[in-house]
């Protein structure tokens, strides 16, 4: 009767195995709680990342553009000026006061005196 009046009576104290595997239960859940919080920390990162680099290329593209632009309008504004240099030159050379009068003849109104100052 002894040996049913054990089996009978309910455990208080759980057995060490029991309460050992309750904890390692315990722990594998915090471990995979942690592991799914770094994969989501870790994917928002690459996500970010990933958006940071569309964006850089955009806008890298952008300014590739305007360079372009930029250098187009530098290319003939140099042409202009080269021109201009030239002219100016022929200014200076011999005869060029002759040529420079020659030039200006077209913008003097007809029936005007021309006026050169010496």
């Amino acid at each position: 009767m002894s040996s049913y009046r054990a089996r009978a009576q309910p455990q208080s104290r759980p057995d060490a195995a029991s309460l050992a595997a309750a904890i390692q239960l315990q722990t594998d859940r915090r471990e995979m709680q942690c592991s799914v919080m770094a994969l989501a920390v870790k994917v928002g990162l690459v996500i970010l990342g990933g958006v940071s680099l569309i964006r850089l290329s955009g806008a890298y593209q952008e300014r590739l553009d305007r360079h372009g632009e930029l250098a187009a309008v530098v290319a003939v504004e140099s042409v202009k000026l080269e021109a201009l240099q030239k002219r100016f030159d022929r200014v200076f050379s011999i005869g060029g006061e002759q040529r420079l009068m020659g030039e200006q003849d077209q913008w003097i109104a007809p029936n005007r005196i021309r006026i050169i100052w010496r």
